[in-house]
């Protein structure tokens, strides 16, 4: 059985374009999946004509088919919400989560990733470490059982001041009893820029790592390291910055992951990257 990785598109390679132009530019550049990117409960500007965000409420066989129809394998969805601040129907929170979850199970989308994301809010930014634990906790607990019953993993991408850390990861897994419907959705250029090591993260959860989201980062961003939290898209492609992307490949390389995607601006960037992560043994 080979373990090589199937590695897809961050379904946003040409800004301000719907979805359907989206998955025809990843099928044109010869990818075989992608993800879906984002969503939300619904709007016309943001659904349909200036990104290439879907509707929670959609029909998810409407989905399915549109990626059917450029020959995509769906390899995970985006449910990505406001976890260290205080819950409100304004914001993507739990019930997005767990609606995300039911569209990933009925057309059979292993991963739901999410983060808890820098806080907003005057209230998130006086938490302790310990008190936003909890928090993040609470918030998925009830999306965790629900994951558990459809089949389906909900993977913590480094994206905020808990998640951008191995420790935090692993305060936010103990706090919810190490649920086995949690994982690690491992983002190279994200955990980098957080001020974590992704080879040592790669090591620490390798075995409940589901899904990677690949980026390099250029020495200019040396100084915001450990003082931002994620970066959307790289504008270069791997091996051609600073973050040990062969280190991560490396310990990587058995560990079955099945999909991954670029998140990576450019079509050449994302070629080379492809031929990049061939060259390591991964792909």
């Amino acid at each position: 059985m080979s373990n090589k990785m199937k590695v897809g598109c961050f379904a946003l390679v040409d800004a301000f374009h719907p979805l359907e132009h989206q998955l025809k530019r990843i099928s044109e550049m010869g990818f075989h999946c992608a993800d879906i990117t984002d969503s939300h409960p619904g709007g016309l500007l943001g659904g349909g004509i200036f990104d290439a965000a879907i509707s929670l409420d959609d029909n998810p066989f409407d989905i399915k088919r549109l990626f059917d129809k450029y020959e995509l394998e769906i390899t995970s969805m985006a449910a990505h919400a406001r976890l260290s601040d205080p819950s409100t129907p304004a914001k993507f929170g739990t019930s997005e989560i767990m609606k995300s979850i039911k569209l990933a199970s009925t057309i059979n989308v292993p991963y739901v990733i999410t983060t808890e994301l820098e806080p907003e809010t005057e209230w998130g930014k006086k938490r302790t470490h310990d008190q936003m634990v909890i928090i993040v906790a609470d918030k998925l607990i009830e999306p965790l059982r629900l994951a558990d019953d459809m089949g389906v993993k909900l993977l913590l991408e480094p994206h905020g001041p808990l998640t951008d850390s191995i420790q935090g990861i692993k305060d936010i897994m103990d706090a919810v009893d190490n649920h086995p419907a949690l994982g690690v959705n491992l983002d190279t250029g994200n955990s980098w820029l957080g001020g974590a090591d992704p080879v040592e993260m790669a090591k620490e959860f390798k075995d409940v790592i589901g899904h990677v989201h690949w980026k390099d980062l250029g020495a200019e961003m040396e100084p915001k390291r450990g003082t931002m939290y994620g970066c959307g898209f790289s504008t270069i492609a791997l091996g051609d910055g600073v973050i040990d992307i062969a280190g991560v490949c490396d310990v990587l390389k058995d560990a079955g992951i099945e999909a991954s995607t670029f998140e990576l601006i450019g079509e050449e960037n994302l070629k080379k990257s492809h031929e990049y992560l061939k060259s390591q043994g991964i792909a």
